[in-house]
């Protein structure tokens, strides 16, 4: 059920950021907190599992007193009960915080935290890789931590440099098809996911069923589109939330005609890793490209 929310979501979040970089973030000030000060804000909650990721590998954990319940990771996130989807602003407060940082507001909870006189900092969905620099970047100005964000974007780009530089070349490139959970919902070029793959020289098999933009970049599929589709490999980023497999993929109705299952051309991928357009893009990019180059 919590899959079946979170992709509506994911896409609505994406439309809402189509405007560019600076749409993505979103700061509200509010009174007696200095965003410049030497130490930065000193109780941050953050609500958003990206923006989790991104602080504690800029160094600002220490300065984190609570996270949401899906903030799973690094391990020793102060994870709460606190929910990024559905935010509760009194909850929120119950951790004092001088700093709220979110990826979604559904619509008061920004203004909630301002009248309530804390800083709040609005990250929603990353559409280009390019936008997590720009939101890494923006946790550093505003935690006091910005020589190491800069360093920490400084070595994502090197990595994703060399790790693309790395895909082997091949007369034609193989397509693909990224499963979000068991239902078919997909993803297409225009998201920062279909950015990950293009670095790896892969075309996405979804692509046509998009191709004005208008959903977001998030597409359900028809199990009749992928087998005529007939992608060349398949990533699975549902072996988490919907115990997707190699296995229950080829035992889905006509599945075994595939080329990328007939090949053993099926990559099973770490759900969060896949999904999440913070620092660990670098990993996801790295699991791609492993995969394309076992292909013979």
């Amino acid at each position: 059920m919590l899959r079946k929310i979170l992709i509506p979501l994911l896409a609505a979040m994406a439309l809402a950021a189509c405007g560019g970089v600076d749409s993505s973030i979103a700061m509200s000030g509010a009174p007696g907190v200095d965003q410049g000060t030497a130490d930065g804000p000193s109780r941050i909650v953050s609500i958003s599992t990206v923006a989790t990721e991104m602080l504690f590998a800029i160094g600002a954990g220490d300065q984190v007193v609570a996270v949401d319940s899906l903030s799973t990771f690094p391990a020793d996130a102060p994870v709460t009960d606190l929910s990024g989807f559905e935010p509760n602003i009194e909850a929120i407060l119950g951790f004092r915080p001088d700093l709220v940082v979110l990826s979604y507001d559904p619509g008061d909870v920004v203004a909630g935290l301002e009248a309530a006189g804390v800083e709040s900092l609005l990250q929603g969905a990353s559409k280009t890789i390019a936008d997590t620099y720009s939101q890494i970047l923006a946790l550093g100005e505003i935690t006091a931590h910005a020589a190491e964000a800069t360093a920490l974007v400084e070595t994502m780009r090197a990595e994703i440099t060399d790790l693309a530089a790395s895909v082997i070349d091949r007369e034609e490139p193989l397509t693909y098809y990224h499963e979000l959970d068991d239902t078919l919902y997909t993803v297409t070029s225009s998201t920062f996911i279909g950015e990950v793959y293009a670095l790896a020289g892969l075309v996405n098999a979804a692509d046509s069923t998009d191709a004005e933009g208008a959903s977001g970049g998030y597409r359900q599929l028809s199990a009749e589109y992928l087998l005529d589709a007939d992608p060349g490999i398949i990533f699975l980023a549902d072996t988490k939330c919907c115990a997707q497999t190699a296995a229950t993929v080829a035992e889905r109705p006509g599945w075994r005609t595939l080329t990328a299952v007939s090949t053993g051309r099926i990559v099973e991928l770490d759900d969060d890793v896949a999904s999440r357009w913070g620092p660990r893009i670098v990993d996801f990019l790295r699991a791609i490209v492993d995969a394309v180059n076992s292909v013979a």
